[in-house]
């Protein structure tokens, strides 16, 4: 037998069971029937119980005395439920982007003033720029970001910059609000963002927002290649590109 990791913190682990239990009960679950399936005492159960009400993720209702899944746990599982579309419908025109170009293909959402990388359908070259699922980085120093903080509301916009000072990956990272605000002005009309050696010394990177019907970015692509390979000549086509790529993936998104 296995031996329990010592990282393991076991009450979390046990209220996760408990609330794993009551997400897949089709109807509400008394405290008893909670006990008896996961042979907790009563106490220790309904201490669990208790914290995950007070969290959202289970639901008690008083009239029956029983326990059902909660809010927070339904939002969470429709914002997953909306990443997996997203990924879904992109990841055809991903490919498409990675076999005209070569080059590694990123799609991110922006999560906790950050660019959270959500797939990545990595380039044909044999020097490639390469990411991850789960990679996060600064909104201001990527062009995926800028693509997404571009398509901002003034207020919203404000609001992420504000949440923390600008700081410099590189030397030749934008830090200066104002500058970033007219460039930003800039992504918007054009319809692309671009970033040479701003997150990566030796990268750089075309994004392009997706947007929802009522014109909010919710996520956006960007090819990624070594700043050698990107000119200053190719930025505009591959930027255009990019831009007519998360357009259709919008309208996909939102039929």
């Amino acid at each position: 037998m296995n031996k329990p990791s010592p990282y393991v913190v076991l009450p979390v682990q046990k209220a996760l069971a408990v609330l794993e239990l009551v997400a897949e009960g089709t109807a509400g679950l008394g405290l008893s029937d909670i006990c008896a399936e996961l042979k907790l005492p009563k106490t220790s159960a309904f201490r669990y119980l208790r914290t995950l009400v007070e969290s959202g993720f289970v639901a008690f209702d008083d009239s029956t005395n029983t326990y059902s899944i909660g809010s927070k746990f339904r939002s969470l599982a429709k914002a997953d439920s909306g990443l997996h579309r997203l990924r879904m419908i992109a990841r055809p025109h991903m490919i498409t982007l990675v076999n005209e170009f070569q080059e590694t293909v990123n799609l991110a959402v922006m999560l906790d003033g950050a660019v959270n990388y959500v797939d990545v359908v990595e380039g044909t070259r044999l020097l490639r720029i390469q990411g991850k699922v789960g990679d996060r980085h600064p909104l201001h120093s990527t062009a995926l970001g800028k693509a997404m903080l571009a398509r901002l509301p003034e207020t919203a916009l404000q609001a992420e910059l504000g949440r923390r000072p600008l700081v410099a990956r590189t030397s030749r990272t934008l830090i200066d609000q104002s500058l970033l605000a007219r460039q930003l002005r800039q992504v918007a009309r054009q319809g692309y963002s671009t970033e040479t050696g701003e997150n990566a010394d030796d990268a750089a990177c075309v994004g392009a927002a997706i947007i929802d019907d009522g014109g909010y970015p919710i996520a956006a692509i960007s090819l990624s290649a070594p700043r050698s390979r990107l000119s200053r000549q190719l930025l505009p086509k591959v930027g255009a590109r990019m831009a007519e790529m998360a357009a259709v993936i919008s309208r996909d998104l939102n039929a």
